[in-house]
């Protein structure tokens, strides 16, 4: 059984990293079965073992990433102090920026077709499920808390998106240092 499910899951794996190739090269209505199978080095019959069509794969696609992008997050200690505001200390951000680093061509690309991508919902949920939590143990009022979440989520998001342009040549623990004076943190 277990043999199985790992030849199910290096399949689909194949198939995930295929379909984020091509779409680096076209978009998605004019990428084919062929062209993921052939990439992936799997047959049709394969593909259509795993999905119906190439939109099923890309939605796995997307689970995967953001399963893979939300697990830096919950492998962090959980501060309850003010003075270790964990968003801005490098035990938080360093797995995060890691994980920026490894994947940078397939978020560069997620940056390049923000709507295919549905960013903005994932970013929703980023925000809700992580920075709120945070940022409602500081703040108390909530009018408050809305501005500065929207504030200190797209401040950090812009420089994660400069420093991807950048090809992410300068140093993790540099990027710490920009956020940090960015939001006024010591």
């Amino acid at each position: 059984m277990k043999k199985t499910e790992s030849k199910y899951f290096y399949t689909s794996q194949l198939m995930n990293q295929a379909l984020l190739f091509l779409l680096e090269k076209k978009d998605i209505e004019f990428i084919t079965i062929s062209e993921i199978t052939k990439k992936a080095g799997v047959n049709r019959t394969t593909f259509y073992l795993h999905y119906d069509n190439i939109y099923d794969l890309f939605e796995e696609t997307i689970e995967n990433l953001n399963k893979e992008f939300l697990k830096n997050f919950s492998l962090q200690p959980n501060f309850n102090c003010k003075d270790n505001l964990f968003l801005l200390t490098p035990e938080y951000l360093l797995p995060y920026l890691d994980f920026v680093k490894q994947n940078k061509r397939i978020l560069k690309l997620i940056h390049q077709k923000p709507k295919l991508f549905n960013v903005e919902t994932v970013y929703k949920k980023m925000s809700e499920e992580i920075f709120y939590p945070i940022i409602s143990q500081f703040i108390t009022e909530e009018e408050d808390k809305i501005y500065q979440l929207e504030y200190f989520s797209r401040g950090v998001s812009a420089i994660i998106t400069k420093w991807l342009e950048l090809d992410c040549s300068t140093s993790e623990e540099k990027i710490i240092e920009i956020i940090k004076k960015c939001v006024n943190y010591k």
